[in-house]
């Protein structure tokens, strides 16, 4: 199949050993046993294995993993007819100790320090919190730490959940500007057709395009414990994909799942067309509508074609109402739109700064804020010419 669907190019493992930073999505059907309801402990050492042997080589790592509900219910007695919201919260909530203890001991027998980042839909679609948690996330990785990251059951509705951790995988990549999203699953990738009722289906390698004739060919989820099946993978690519992220679908039936897709274990790899910056800047300067206005003087508009930051002393005036995590317009003093980019302060906290030094901003905020306006991660620039 050629265009959307295509025979692998090149070494796939290679591919997942040149990423900078990876997202790796572990489901409750590969990390809890069937029979006994609870953890798969050997997999998960095994799986501990390849995080760390990624760590060791310069890779940032971040975990989305299912199991709370899953190792809590057992834990708390719940039996199978308590299917309840409440139910499920609670079992979450006991869940939620099991699997950060578990991933706790396993990885820091390896060397590897963990975080447990807790989030809902909210906090992945609201701009604000959006902000708040790819900050914490950033400062995680730059620590060393690897965030084991789950959706916060115990206190969201079914109006703010994602209910999978597929397209919570996705959103995390696209929040982190990860390079590959991998989605451990209890198949190989994605087949031509249901390969549980056409044994002779064939996988297809390799996806660089999300047509109708692709999706048509997810099928539903046959596992116990999970929540997602193919539909909802198919979704996760098209977030990941829309942010520059390849993503690939492969078996966790095995040990050692992520050194094997490195070692050419088949797999179906969904290739974007942009890398996760150029998605990013994109998204900002093209997709968002800016709420307000920042004018700038010459000095900062030159830095911010350097690539640097938008700094408060360059800030000449505030137009227009903003809250934190809104998109903005940099302009400069001759009317230009030099760069678009999302305000780490609202409005009346960015007047209250402008012209100022970043060491002067704790005193006139009352509280210890970021030190730019707009930092460069969050900042596409419009103009190429020269700023006079």
């Amino acid at each position: 199949m050629t265009g959307t669907a295509a025979t692998t190019s090149g070494s796939t493992g290679a591919a997942l050993a040149a990423a900078g930073r990876i997202v790796i999505k572990i489901g409750s059907s590969l990390l809890v046993d069937r029979a006994s309801g609870r953890l798969n402990r050997a997999w998960l050492e095994s799986v501990a294995d390849d995080l760390a042997r990624l760590r060791a080589r310069g890779q940032q790592v971040l975990v989305v993993s299912s199991g709370a509900i899953a190792l809590g219910r057992p834990y708390l007695g719940l039996g199978r007819d308590q299917r309840r919201l409440e139910d499920h919260q609670a079992a979450a909530a006991a869940g939620q100790v099991l699997l950060a203890h578990a991933y706790q001991d396993i990885l820091e027998a390896r060397g590897c320090k963990i975080a447990q980042v807790l989030l809902t839909l909210d906090d992945t679609e609201n701009r604000r919190r959006y902000l708040n948690a790819r900050s914490t996330l950033d400062v995680l990785l730059r620590l060393g730490a690897i965030p084991v990251i789950n959706e916060n059951d115990t206190v969201a509705t079914q109006e703010i959940r994602y209910g999978d951790n597929d397209r919570l995988g996705a959103r995390v990549a696209e929040m982190t500007s990860a390079d590959v999203l991998v989605l451990l699953s209890d198949v190989d990738g994605l087949y031509e057709a249901n390969p549980a009722t056409h044994p002779g289906a064939r996988l297809i390698p390799e996806v660089t395009e999300l047509t109708p004739d692709i999706e048509a060919r997810a099928g539903a989820s046959g596992t116990e414990f999970g929540t997602g099946g193919m539909v909802t993978k198919l979704q996760a690519a098209r977030i990941a994909m829309d942010a520059g992220c390849a993503m690939v679908i492969a078996s966790g039936r095995r040990l050692n799942p992520v050194r094997a897709v490195e070692e050419g274990a088949p797999c179906t790899w969904f290739r974007p067309a942009r890398n996760p910056r150029q998605a990013r800047k994109q998204w900002i300067a093209g997709t968002l509508v800016p709420r307000g206005v920042l004018l700038v003087d010459a000095g900062a508009g030159r830095a911010l074609q350097r690539g640097s930051s938008l700094l408060p002393v360059g800030l000449v005036a505030v137009e227009g109402e903003f809250q934190r995590g809104d998109a903005v317009t940099i302009r400069s003093a001759d009317g230009r739109d030099l760069a678009r980019g999302l305000s780490a302060y609202s409005s009346s906290e960015a007047r209250l700064i402008q012209g100022r030094r970043s060491d002067e901003l704790e005193a006139l905020l009352g509280y210890r804020g970021r030190d730019e306006v707009v930092h460069r991660d969050n900042l596409a620039v419009l103009v190429s010419e020269p700023v006079p």
